[in-house]
């Protein structure tokens, strides 16, 4: 969290911030008797055992947007307040997608090993050019309709598939709303715009990967769980998707053990749940969070 937002918030109130305690639960749990908020990001699992360790907690703060690590129903019974920070990484999750859209077209910027090892693979590092092509979008949000502005600003048409969402809305934001299986068709680029739930669990899975358009590429800066990943490197493997940019995991952090399925895939890039956090962003998020838990406990 920004020093600055913690600043905030120790001016107000006593405050604990040690960012550790993700990684100890039992210590977590044994600093929570007497706090009436607790803020959190995406690894800390606010599940009933941590709610049963804390009776005075109102308010959990998420420095981010995404609440699958948040037990709502349990909050709801306790009449727990949940405050995401919406819209404040929107730019930064954006940049990202259009930065791994750019590498995946042009694997040129992946051909530093054989540069320095003398191959000089300019045949495998031809690539394509994003104006022109298509990008497809699954789920059209704050986050997606920024990243879809960018995208068209470099020559792409932009297509949606949100079954929430308004077909006029959709066109009024410059993107063509198409069913899912159209979108998969027609798309040179498929990024992830939405939530883990039930539904959209394993959503990019085996049999969704082999109607995607040959020579497509895909972006997951969402939630993992959304695309089986063992599917997804098949496809890469087999040459059915030309590459692929994960920033999310099923398991996170990754392990050793998790990672070695991703292993040897030249066309894929991991990257550490890190779309949305920039210098920027974390500043943005961090302040936002800070004063609304500070207006919640009536503090502001």
């Amino acid at each position: 969290m920004d020093e600055e937002a913690v600043a905030s918030l120790a001016a107000r109130a006593p405050t604990l911030y040690a960012p550790d305690l993700v990684d100890r639960p039992d210590g977590l749990h044994a600093v929570l008797a007497d706090a009436r908020a607790l803020i959190v990001r995406n690894r800390t699992r606010v599940d009933a055992a941590l709610l049963g360790a804390a009776p005075k907690l109102e308010q959990v703060g998420r420095l981010g947007v995404g609440l699958d690590n948040i037990d709502l129903d349990a909050c709801r019974v306790r009449n727990i307040a949940v405050h995401p920070a919406t819209g404040a990484n929107d730019d930064a999750v954006a940049e990202y997608v259009v930065a791994a859209a750019l590498v995946l077209l042009r694997p040129a910027f992946l051909a530093s090993s054989g540069v320095v090892a003398g191959i000089w693979p300019r045949d495998r590092a031809i690539g394509r050019e994003i104006a022109g092509k298509s990008a497809g979008l699954v789920g059209f949000g704050r986050t997606a309709r920024k990243t879809a502005a960018r995208l068209n600003a470099l020559g792409m048409k932009i297509a949606t598939y949100d079954p929430l969402l308004d077909a006029g809305a959709a066109w009024a934001a410059g993107a063509a709303p198409l069913s899912f299986d159209d979108l998969l068709a027609d798309s040179d680029l498929i990024s992830l715009h939405v939530p883990l739930t039930p539904e959209t669990r394993h959503l990019i899975d085996a049999r969704v990967l082999t109607r995607i358009k040959p020579g497509a590429v895909l972006v997951n800066a969402a939630r993992g769980g959304v695309v089986d990943e063992a599917a997804l490197c098949v496809a890469l493997r087999t040459g059915r998707l030309a590459g692929a940019a994960l920033d999310v995991f099923e398991q996170e952090p990754v392990t050793v053990e998790s990672g070695a399925l991703f292993q040897d895939i030249p066309n894929l890039i991991l990257t550490p749940h890190i779309a949305g956090v920039t210098a920027e962003s974390n500043v943005r998020v961090s302040a936002l969070i800070a004063d609304t838990i500070l207006r919640a406990l009536g503090l502001l």
